[in-house]
Protein backbone atom coordinates (compact mmCIF):
# COMPACT_ATOMS: atom_id res chain seq x y z
CA UNK A 1 0.00 0.00 0.00
CA UNK A 2 3.38 1.81 -0.34
CA UNK A 3 2.44 2.71 -4.28
CA UNK A 4 0.00 4.04 -5.96
CA UNK A 5 -2.53 1.34 -7.50
CA UNK A 6 -2.18 0.69 -11.35
CA UNK A 7 -5.00 2.38 -13.55
CA UNK A 8 -7.84 0.18 -14.30
CA UNK A 9 -9.68 1.68 -16.77
CA UNK A 10 -12.23 -1.28 -16.80
CA UNK A 11 -12.50 -0.74 -12.81
CA UNK A 12 -13.35 2.71 -13.10
CA UNK A 13 -15.91 2.44 -15.93
CA UNK A 14 -17.36 -0.01 -13.27
CA UNK A 15 -17.00 2.42 -10.96
CA UNK A 16 -18.68 5.15 -12.82
CA UNK A 17 -21.47 3.18 -14.05
CA UNK A 18 -22.13 1.92 -10.47
CA UNK A 19 -22.34 5.71 -9.09
CA UNK A 20 -24.25 7.09 -12.24
CA UNK A 21 -27.01 4.02 -11.87
CA UNK A 22 -27.33 5.02 -7.74
CA UNK A 23 -27.39 8.74 -9.07
CA UNK A 24 -30.75 8.01 -11.20
CA UNK A 25 -32.32 6.08 -9.19
CA UNK A 26 -32.13 7.90 -6.19
CA UNK A 27 -32.82 10.84 -8.05
CA UNK A 28 -35.81 8.69 -9.05
CA UNK A 29 -36.66 7.76 -5.53
CA UNK A 30 -36.27 11.94 -4.70
CA UNK A 31 -38.42 13.08 -7.09
CA UNK A 32 -41.16 11.38 -5.69
CA UNK A 33 -40.53 12.74 -2.43
CA UNK A 34 -39.88 16.14 -3.50
CA UNK A 35 -43.19 16.33 -5.56
CA UNK A 36 -44.71 15.37 -2.02
CA UNK A 37 -42.98 17.95 -0.36
CA UNK A 38 -41.61 15.63 2.14
CA UNK A 39 -38.29 16.34 4.89
CA UNK A 40 -36.36 14.32 2.34
CA UNK A 41 -36.30 14.76 -1.25
CA UNK A 42 -34.61 14.77 -4.12
CA UNK A 43 -30.97 15.67 -3.13
CA UNK A 44 -31.65 14.06 0.16
CA UNK A 45 -32.11 10.63 -1.42
CA UNK A 46 -30.11 11.23 -4.37
CA UNK A 47 -26.98 12.00 -1.56
CA UNK A 48 -27.84 8.70 0.61
CA UNK A 49 -27.59 6.31 -2.43
CA UNK A 50 -24.43 7.48 -4.03
CA UNK A 51 -22.51 7.69 -0.87
CA UNK A 52 -23.98 4.46 0.05
CA UNK A 53 -22.57 3.36 -3.43
CA UNK A 54 -19.29 4.81 -3.26
CA UNK A 55 -18.59 3.44 -0.16
CA UNK A 56 -19.70 0.27 -0.79
CA UNK A 57 -17.78 0.48 -4.52
CA UNK A 58 -14.57 1.91 -2.47
CA UNK A 59 -14.51 -1.33 0.21
CA UNK A 60 -15.27 -3.57 -3.41
CA UNK A 61 -12.03 -1.95 -4.90
CA UNK A 62 -9.97 -2.19 -2.08
CA UNK A 63 -11.08 -5.92 -1.43
CA UNK A 64 -10.23 -6.73 -4.73
CA UNK A 65 -6.69 -5.05 -4.78
CA UNK A 66 -4.97 -5.91 -0.84
CA UNK A 67 -7.68 -8.64 0.36
CA UNK A 68 -8.21 -8.82 4.23
CA UNK A 69 -10.72 -6.78 6.01
CA UNK A 70 -13.03 -4.67 5.77
CA UNK A 71 -14.49 -6.99 3.18
CA UNK A 72 -17.61 -5.04 1.29
CA UNK A 73 -20.09 -7.19 3.27
CA UNK A 74 -18.98 -5.39 6.37
CA UNK A 75 -19.20 -2.22 4.95
CA UNK A 76 -22.48 -2.61 3.95
CA UNK A 77 -23.71 -3.18 7.25
CA UNK A 78 -21.94 -0.29 8.50
CA UNK A 79 -24.12 1.72 5.96
CA UNK A 80 -26.92 -0.41 7.22
CA UNK A 81 -26.87 1.06 10.67
CA UNK A 82 -25.32 4.10 9.98
CA UNK A 83 -28.21 5.07 7.87
CA UNK A 84 -30.39 4.92 10.73
CA UNK A 85 -28.92 8.01 12.49
CA UNK A 86 -30.12 10.13 9.39
CA UNK A 87 -33.46 8.37 9.57
CA UNK A 88 -33.98 9.28 13.24
CA UNK A 89 -33.42 12.80 12.63
CA UNK A 90 -36.00 12.56 10.12
CA UNK A 91 -38.34 11.34 12.68
CA UNK A 92 -40.38 14.03 14.36
CA UNK A 93 -42.92 13.63 17.42
CA UNK A 94 -45.35 16.29 18.53
CA UNK A 95 -47.56 14.88 21.36
CA UNK A 96 -49.15 11.37 20.08
CA UNK A 97 -48.20 12.06 16.61
CA UNK A 98 -45.16 11.15 14.92
CA UNK A 99 -44.07 11.52 11.42
CA UNK A 100 -41.37 11.26 9.60
CA UNK A 101 -41.49 7.48 9.44
CA UNK A 102 -42.11 6.75 5.92
CA UNK A 103 -39.20 9.75 5.01
CA UNK A 104 -37.08 7.56 7.08
CA UNK A 105 -37.96 4.40 5.87
CA UNK A 106 -37.26 5.70 2.20
CA UNK A 107 -33.83 6.31 3.31
CA UNK A 108 -33.74 3.45 4.32
CA UNK A 109 -34.25 2.17 0.77
CA UNK A 110 -32.46 4.76 -1.06
CA UNK A 111 -29.12 3.21 0.80
CA UNK A 112 -29.79 -0.28 -0.39
CA UNK A 113 -30.37 0.83 -3.72
CA UNK A 114 -26.86 2.58 -3.41
CA UNK A 115 -25.46 -0.60 -1.78
CA UNK A 116 -26.56 -2.61 -4.62
CA UNK A 117 -25.29 -0.34 -7.18
CA UNK A 118 -21.77 -0.18 -5.10
CA UNK A 119 -21.62 -4.27 -5.82
CA UNK A 120 -21.79 -4.17 -8.77
CA UNK A 121 -25.28 -5.70 -8.31
CA UNK A 122 -27.28 -3.37 -10.93
CA UNK A 123 -30.23 -5.83 -11.80
CA UNK A 124 -30.95 -5.82 -8.36
CA UNK A 125 -30.51 -1.91 -7.40
CA UNK A 126 -33.00 -1.15 -10.30
CA UNK A 127 -34.99 -3.78 -8.81
CA UNK A 128 -34.43 -2.68 -5.26
CA UNK A 129 -34.88 0.86 -6.23
CA UNK A 130 -38.68 0.23 -8.02
CA UNK A 131 -39.74 -1.67 -4.94
CA UNK A 132 -39.28 1.31 -2.90
CA UNK A 133 -41.31 3.34 -5.60
CA UNK A 134 -43.89 1.21 -6.12
CA UNK A 135 -44.37 1.26 -1.61
CA UNK A 136 -44.57 5.18 -1.90
CA UNK A 137 -47.24 5.48 -4.79
CA UNK A 138 -49.09 2.36 -5.20
CA UNK A 139 -49.77 1.66 -2.14
CA UNK A 140 -50.66 5.05 -0.92
CA UNK A 141 -54.53 4.91 -2.23
CA UNK A 142 -54.70 1.80 -0.32
CA UNK A 143 -53.46 3.80 2.74
CA UNK A 144 -55.88 6.43 1.89
CA UNK A 145 -58.74 4.43 1.38
CA UNK A 146 -58.25 2.51 5.14
CA UNK A 147 -57.76 5.70 7.01
CA UNK A 148 -61.20 6.57 5.46
CA UNK A 149 -62.87 3.87 7.06
CA UNK A 150 -64.45 4.07 10.67
CA UNK A 151 -62.44 3.08 13.76
CA UNK A 152 -63.71 -0.14 14.93
CA UNK A 153 -62.99 0.06 18.49
CA UNK A 154 -63.56 -3.67 19.38
CA UNK A 155 -60.92 -4.70 16.75
CA UNK A 156 -58.66 -1.53 17.56
CA UNK A 157 -55.54 -1.73 19.64
CA UNK A 158 -54.98 2.08 20.91
CA UNK A 159 -53.85 3.96 24.37
CA UNK A 160 -57.31 4.95 25.74
CA UNK A 161 -57.28 7.81 28.01
CA UNK A 162 -60.36 8.88 30.45
CA UNK A 163 -60.92 12.34 31.45
CA UNK A 164 -63.40 13.29 34.13
CA UNK A 165 -63.79 16.84 36.07
CA UNK A 166 -65.24 17.24 39.54
CA UNK A 167 -65.58 19.12 42.29
CA UNK A 168 -61.67 19.66 44.20
CA UNK A 169 -63.10 18.14 47.37
CA UNK A 170 -64.36 15.14 45.80
CA UNK A 171 -61.50 13.90 43.42
CA UNK A 172 -60.08 11.80 46.08
CA UNK A 173 -63.82 9.46 45.90
CA UNK A 174 -63.95 9.97 42.38
CA UNK A 175 -60.53 9.15 41.59
CA UNK A 176 -60.94 5.90 43.93
CA UNK A 177 -64.56 4.85 42.13
CA UNK A 178 -62.45 5.45 38.81
CA UNK A 179 -60.16 3.22 39.51
CA UNK A 180 -61.98 0.62 40.77
CA UNK A 181 -64.51 0.37 38.29
CA UNK A 182 -61.84 0.23 34.88
CA UNK A 183 -60.29 -2.03 36.88
CA UNK A 184 -64.09 -4.48 37.45
CA UNK A 185 -63.87 -4.09 33.86
CA UNK A 186 -60.66 -5.19 33.20
CA UNK A 187 -59.37 -2.06 31.91
CA UNK A 188 -56.74 -1.46 34.44
CA UNK A 189 -54.74 2.25 34.81
CA UNK A 190 -51.11 2.77 33.72
CA UNK A 191 -51.55 6.17 34.75
CA UNK A 192 -53.15 8.24 36.85
CA UNK A 193 -52.86 12.50 36.96
CA UNK A 194 -55.17 14.95 38.84
CA UNK A 195 -54.99 18.83 38.70
CA UNK A 196 -56.75 21.95 39.31
CA UNK A 197 -59.38 22.87 36.32
CA UNK A 198 -60.89 26.04 37.17
CA UNK A 199 -61.30 27.79 40.05
CA UNK A 200 -62.94 25.03 42.43
CA UNK A 201 -63.07 21.75 40.39
CA UNK A 202 -59.80 19.02 39.02
CA UNK A 203 -59.43 17.23 36.17
CA UNK A 204 -58.53 13.61 36.73
CA UNK A 205 -56.84 11.64 33.69
CA UNK A 206 -56.50 7.79 33.88
CA UNK A 207 -54.33 6.39 31.03
CA UNK A 208 -55.27 2.72 30.16
CA UNK A 209 -52.61 0.15 28.98
CA UNK A 210 -52.56 -0.10 25.48
CA UNK A 211 -55.61 -2.69 24.51
CA UNK A 212 -58.75 -2.95 22.55
CA UNK A 213 -61.74 -2.03 24.29
CA UNK A 214 -65.08 -2.09 24.02
CA UNK A 215 -66.47 1.63 23.61
CA UNK A 216 -70.00 0.84 24.83
CA UNK A 217 -68.59 -0.57 28.13
CA UNK A 218 -66.33 2.35 28.73
CA UNK A 219 -69.22 4.88 27.83
CA UNK A 220 -71.35 2.97 30.62
CA UNK A 221 -68.87 3.47 33.40
CA UNK A 222 -68.39 7.51 32.12
CA UNK A 223 -72.37 7.35 32.50
CA UNK A 224 -72.27 5.88 35.96
CA UNK A 225 -69.76 8.48 36.75
CA UNK A 226 -71.36 11.09 36.06
CA UNK A 227 -74.16 10.31 37.96
CA UNK A 228 -71.98 10.43 41.04
CA UNK A 229 -72.02 13.36 43.53
CA UNK A 230 -69.47 16.29 42.94
CA UNK A 231 -69.12 14.73 39.21
CA UNK A 232 -69.69 17.34 36.09
CA UNK A 233 -68.37 15.46 33.26
CA UNK A 234 -66.70 12.26 32.21
CA UNK A 235 -65.24 11.37 28.85
CA UNK A 236 -62.84 9.21 27.20
CA UNK A 237 -60.77 9.61 24.05
CA UNK A 238 -58.27 7.10 22.25
CA UNK A 239 -55.19 7.80 20.47
CA UNK A 240 -52.99 5.33 17.92
CA UNK A 241 -49.98 3.96 19.71
CA UNK A 242 -46.84 5.52 18.97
Amino acid sequence: MNQWPAFDLSATLSTLASLLLAFLLGALIGFERQVRQRTAGLRTNTLVAVGAAVFVDLAVRFHALYGGSPSPLQVIAYVVSGIGFLGAGAIMKEGANVSGLNTAATLWGSAAVGCCAGAKLLPEAVLAALFVLAANTLLRPVVNRINRQPVQEELSEATYTVYVICQRARQSEVRERLVEWLEAASYPVRDIDQHPFGQGDAEIEATLYATAVDGGELDQIMARLEAEDGVLQAFWNASAED
